[in-house]
């Protein structure tokens, strides 16, 4: 009996040593949350992507982490400029309920943001690089992360990954967000060189002059920095063992600091970029065209941790689009545009889906103007050469036209006219989807609080009207 017991004894001894070794303990699987990290681009046209159809440049490592993950091909910015389309990414609402419905306004200071959500669930919420949008910092109380330039108009973007290192090998699981300042002009870094100005493929929307050509070089000098900037951290990502249970989420912002991108509500403002990789969730190599908005990202990432939901957000979590349990998210998404403090004011609402985008422009009769790029007296800026270019050319004439002169309603189909060239918006074929799209409009602006003409005024420095 005693030498039964001692073999009984000697085989849960065993069991004991061979379960220390080889499993985990229980406490352990609480901490394997996944980490986060977001990498935001600023002022991308995403369309230049290679692994978005871009043919102007190979970006290998934004190309790679498509590879490995969820490529969308419709995420919307609602409004095309940093400011708003920053604070609806880290609030989830809409600029409207957000405050932030100008450039440089701040958000409404009773909010809460991301980094209230995440930190109520366990994770440190960082960020590094590109901060002006924080404001104020108790709606943003982020883990402030040295590395990364913050100044988006810099000249130059000098960079170390040390403290972000540092940052991501710490116990508690985190959310980072890299903010590049890259391709925000003045487009002062990388090697134009690469390009070949004659060789390029122009946007559609664009007149082509000698000077655009050589600052689309420039443009995309930055763009390959960006690219490099994704790639060194996906090797940080290895070399310090995180790869595996970290969430890896590129973000392309709204559109470029061209005419007809940026402060537009045209698609080469308003639509973005996003792949997501998240290993052993996300199936590897796929793409969706679920339509989603910035504001859903913050309510996914809250879905993804465990949080709790959020109620009042504008946002919904699109985490059943990531895991592939269904192929759509939004049914529509929305766009808001006010002109002050970049121009003139120049109110513009849009709605768009799969197929069709309505844009009304609250003031037609006046003119489309933005101080940083259609300046005339500048010789140094590419409107004064397609201004130029126009007085001979009527392809020009009608390009210039389209961007300063607009019509109350604009409709495009964006399946046969991806660049918002043909407005159908008089054609007697195309009244009652001007019409079902108009009431869709109105009902979101009535929901929202939207003013419309009368948000489009100046604020005074505490960022009230």
């Amino acid at each position: 009996m005693k030498n039964v017991q001692k073999k009984l004894v000697g085989l849960l001894l065993a069991t004991a040593i061979s379960t220390s070794l080889y499993a985990k303990p229980i406490h352990h699987y609480k901490e394997e949350r996944p980490n986060i990290i977001i990498i935001m681009a600023d002022d991308l046209d995403s369309r230049q992507l290679s692994c978005y159809g871009g043919q102007n440049i190979r970006t290998e490592n934004i190309d790679q982490l498509a590879s490995e993950g969820l490529k969308f091909n419709s995420i919307i910015a609602s409004e095309a400029m940093c400011i708003p389309t920053r604070a609806s990414l880290f609030t989830g609402l809409y600029p409207a309920k957000h405050g932030a419905y100008q450039n440089h306004k701040p958000v409404y200071g009773h909010l809460k943001s991301v980094v209230h959500y995440l930190n109520e669930a366990g994770y440190r919420v960082g960020l590094t690089g590109k901060n002006h949008v924080t404001k104020p910092t108790s709606v943003f109380p982020f883990d402030r992360i040295a590395g990364f330039e913050p100044n988006c108009v810099s000249k130059t973007d000098d960079y170390t990954l040390d403290s972000v290192r540092h940052y991501i090998q710490q116990k508690d699981p985190f959310c980072l967000f890299v903010m590049s300042i890259n391709p925000h002009a003045p487009w002062t870094m990388g090697n134009p060189s690469e390009f070949d100005p004659a060789k390029l493929k122009l946007p559609a929307h664009w007149v082509d002059t000698k000077l655009i050509r050589e600052q689309f070089c420039k443009y995309l000098a930055e763009v390959r920095r960006l690219d490099n900037q994704v790639g060194d951290i996906m090797k940080l990502l290895k070399e310090t063992g995180t790869e595996e249970n970290t969430i890896v989420i590129f973000l392309g912002e709204q559109g470029p600091q061209f005419p007809g991108g940026k402060w537009t509500l045209f698609d080469n403002g308003q639509k973005s970029s996003m792949i997501v990789k998240w290993p052993e969730n996300v199936k590897a190599h796929t793409e969706t065209d679920a339509i989603v908005q910035y504001e859903d990202i913050t309510p996914t990432l809250i879905d993804i941790v465990g949080g709790k939901p959020v109620t009042g957000l504008d946002g919904l979590s699109f985490k059943e689009v990531l895991q592939g349990k269904t192929e759509t998210h939004r049914e529509v998404a929305y766009g808001i545009h006010n002109n002050i403090p970049e121009g003139p004011a120049y109110p513009i609402r849009s709605i768009r889906d799969l197929h069709y985008k309505f844009i009304r422009n609250l003031t037609p009769d006046s003119t489309y103007y933005i101080k940083y790029m259609m300046n005339t007296s500048n010789e140094q800026l590419a409107w004064t050469t397609w201004v130029h270019k126009a007085t001979s050319n009527d392809q020009a004439k009608r390009l210039i036209q389209r961007i300063q002169h607009r019509p109350a309603i604009e409709l495009y189909d964006l399946q046969k006219d991806p660049y918002e060239l043909e407005n159908l918006a008089d054609k007697p074929a195309y009244q009652d989807v001007v019409d079902k799209y108009a009431k869709h409009l109105d009902a979101w602006m009535k929901a929202q609080g939207d003013k419309g003409v009368a948000m489009d005024i100046p604020i005074n420095k505490n960022g009230k009207e």
